[in-house]
Order: structure tokens, then C-alpha cells, then sequence
């Protein structure tokens, strides 16, 4: 059932992939914020997306994130993302995120439970018209 107060949490090791001097984003080698979104996307996803019927799956909408300390290559960071609220088929998280010392951003995510074939078929039409 997929009502408030669903929750799910992730962790990842930072490595050179996720560092902002690799994404363009910064010239520091730290986690970068563009990184941190899709981790955050990933565990609000991954909360929901099991619950679904076959056939249906969520896509993110909006994020409004706050990142607001450094975290180095090596380091570890857990993100959790908690279902606040359920209006239809549109869904809004609460996102916390810290690594192996102190908390590194806050923020809210949407997504929207979409039927994939209807989705995919529309983007298709949208890139044949391209």
C-alpha cells in the first residue's frame, strides 16, 4: 500500500564518478549536487516502485534540495526518503542526507505514477517528431 510514512534508505560510496570536478558542476573533487539528486530520486523510486501494479512505474517531477556540506571521495552517503503525502497518482517525499560525519542536504522530491507503455509511447512520438 502506498499511503505516508512509506520510507526507504540507500547507500552509496563516493568515488570518482559522483565527484563535481567529474560532472562539470564544480572544479572540487566532492560529491556533486547533480549526484545527490539522483541518489535521492533513486531512494524515493525504489520506495515506491515495488509496490506498483506490472505494468505502472514513477517518474520524478520536481526536487527542491539543499546541499550543505562538502563530502569527499570514500566516504559513504545514506540518503532516506519518507512518503509525506499521496494526492492520486502525484507522491511528495521529505529527503534527508548525510555522509559518515554530518547531515549534507534536505529537501522535498515529487514523483508521479505514470502506466510505462502509455509513457514510453509518448516519448517516442515526441522523438519521431524531432
Amino acid at each position: 500500500m502506498i499511503e505516508p510514512g512509506l520510507a526507504n534508505e540507500r547507500t552509496w560510496t563516493i568515488t570518482v564518478d559522483h565527484l563535481a570536478s567529474r560532472y562539470g558542476s564544480g572544479l572540487v573533487d566532492v560529491l556533486a549536487t547533480p549526484a545527490l539528486v539522483a541518489f535521492c530520486e533513486e531512494t524515493a523510486r525504489g520506495a515506491v516502485d515495488p509496490l506498483l501494479p506490472e505494468g505502472e512505474t514513477s517518474v520524478g517531477t520536481a526536487i527542491e534540495l539543499t546541499h550543505t556540506a562538502p563530502t569527499p571521495p570514500g566516504q559513504t552517503v545514506t540518503v532516506t526518503a519518507r512518503l509525506t503525502a499521496v494526492d492520486g497518482r502525484r507522491l511528495t517525499f521529505e529527503i534527508e542526507a548525510r555522509d559518515g560525519v554530518e547531515p549534507i542536504g534536505r529537501g522535498k522530491h515529487a514523483r508521479a505514477i505514470v502506466e510505462r507503455e502509455r509513457f514510453e509511447r509518448r516519448v517516442a512520438e515526441k522523438a519521431d517528431a524531432v
